[in-house]
């Protein structure tokens, strides 16, 4: 049986577009973007060789070989040296390199990290629900439905989805930011839909999202979904009532904020004032003056489509300049 393969111990060219220290791709590229110059450096291989063999072995013209030679050297693919011959000095050239990696970094200069927090949905610190509404378990209902002191049971912390009619609820996120970062994006994201009595399938609500009591944008749902099972809802919780909703993201950038890639509002990274000895406040719940009323559904991750609680993530730069 054949031993397994030597690993490859060839001089290695590793080529990133910010490393000046190695050549630069363009150089490189425009060198070998010729067939006849590949096939130099394949005759060439780990030996020494002349301009003359070079010529005769690929059937050029001295002159032409030699065009050749000097791009692949001024390029640094091969080095050549004048050594005595029979008659004057003749030219040998050689391979700088046997193998070429290129690397196409991310923005060095950036040197992006992130940090994700996820808060299960009943973990939260405050809420302000009006009926209809409920709040369900893995296992079943949590204390009474269209009662908003069941928001209040102990058991509220296992919660896998909550609903109301109007209101809102808040959650606290510890702020895990490393010191003296800069801040890029914040993201929160969860799975939700309108709230409607049992499930309509046209049933506008406008649902609103808050950070740290700054509005970041408003999404209309179009519907409270049933009448299907979502791929996460246990089978005691029947289809004839609201069974899943969509995954939406809020996003606040340096210069304004989005929900799904939209632009929703003018509110900045800035604008949240963010602080490590503070909490990160993101409030779920409709606007008084909203045109659309129709109630909040927020699933957890063993109800609806989505394996997610409500999510928060934090990209940063490690390094400001």
């Amino acid at each position: 049986m054949p031993g397994r393969p030597e690993p490859y111990s060839g001089r290695v060219l590793n080529l990133t577009a910010y490393d000046d220290k190695v050549l630069d791709i363009e150089s490189v590229a425009k060198a070998l973007g010729n067939e006849k110059r590949i096939a130099i450096l394949n005759y060439i291989g780990a030996e020494t060789r002349s301009v003359l063999e070079i010529a005769e072995a690929l059937d050029l013209p001295i002159s032409t070989a030699t065009q050749h030679i000097n791009l692949l050297e001024k390029s640094n693919l091969i080095k050549s040296e004048l050594q005595p011959a029979s008659r004057g000095l003749r030219r040998m050239c050689s391979r700088n390199f046997d193998q070429f990696i290129i690397q196409l970094p991310m923005d060095l200069k950036a040197k992006e990290d992130n940090i994700e927090i996820s808060m299960p949905i009943g973990s939260y610190s405050t809420i302000q629900a009006s009926p209809t509404c409920g709040i369900l378990g893995e296992i079943g209902i949590i204390g009474q439905l269209d009662d908003p002191a069941s928001f209040f049971e102990p058991d509220r912390i296992y919660a896998q989805m909550i609903w109301f009619h109007q209101g809102f609820v808040e959650y606290l996120f510890p702020n895990r930011l490393p010191p003296n970062v800069f801040l890029n994006t914040l993201e929160v994201s969860f799975e939700t839909c309108s709230a409607a009595p049992l499930h309509n399938n046209e049933w506008a609500s406008d649902i609103t999202v808050w950070i740290n009591g700054n509005e970041i944008g408003t999404w209309t749902s179009p519907a409270s979904y049933g009448g299907e099972r979502g791929l996460l809802t246990p089978e005691w919780w029947g289809t004839q009532n609201t069974q899943y909703g969509q995954h939406k993201l809020w996003k606040v950038t340096r210069d304004g904020s989005y929900i799904d890639g939209m632009r929703s509002s003018a509110v900045t990274i800035n604008h949240l004032k963010l602080s490590p000895k503070d909490a990160i406040r993101v409030r779920i719940g409709t606007r008084e003056d909203a045109h659309n009323i129709g109630g909040i559904s927020i699933f957890g991750r063993k109800f609806g489509n989505y394996p997610q609680d409500i999510i928060i993530k934090a990209r940063f730069d490690l390094d400001k300049e």
